[in-house]
């Protein structure tokens, strides 16, 4: 079983684990990122009690976020839109460019569409709202890592609606 001791360094919490296989699944490290700290530790707490998952660091800005990956090579990082040093869609292009096999899951206050489809651009692979059920991030994750994309429901309803606003059959031309 993976260690979850948490361990103190400068500005990152972080849990040393190793990959671990239980049944068929083999267990999903994850890297948090939020400049805010009761965020980071909340989602940790709730995501501990997942079996197949590990919190193995916890990152308030960008560049500990980068040395996290670099030292635990996590398969998710679940990342706040608002972060001190780099903004989050920024800092997603950043990471997916050098590190193509992690997967980012935007999680932010944010429900914009133009948040949304900023963070799809840059390469995450997931983007849910903090006011979301912890059983939803939970089924994002296991959506990201299986390779699909995931948006929550309302935040599907929204950008069809505003997809369907801006384009109309009349906007193509007849054949």
């Amino acid at each position: 079983m993976a260690k979850r001791c948490l361990l103190q360094h400068q500005h990152a919490f972080w849990r040393p684990a190793q990959s671990t296989r239980l049944g068929d699944r083999m267990t999903i490290e994850i890297v948090l990122a939020d400049c805010h700290q009761i965020i980071r530790r909340g989602l940790a707490q709730l995501l501990a009690g997942e079996p197949d998952m590990i919190v193995v660091g916890e990152a308030e800005d960008y560049l500990t976020t980068i040395k996290l990956i670099q030292e635990f090579s996590p398969r998710v990082v679940i990342m706040d839109i608002s972060m001190p040093d780099m903004n989050g869609v920024e800092a997603t292009r950043r990471i997916l460019s050098q590190y193509s096999r992690v997967k980012v899951i935007g999680l932010s206050m944010h429900s914009d569409s133009l948040f949304v489809l900023n963070m799809l651009n840059a390469g995450a692979s997931g983007y849910l709202l903090k006011d979301c059920a912890v059983e939803e991030l939970v089924k994002a994750i296991h959506t990201v890592v299986t390779k699909k994309i995931y948006l929550s429901a309302s935040l599907s309803d929204m950008l069809v609606t505003d997809l369907a606003n801006k384009f109309s059959l009349d906007d193509y031309p007849s054949r």
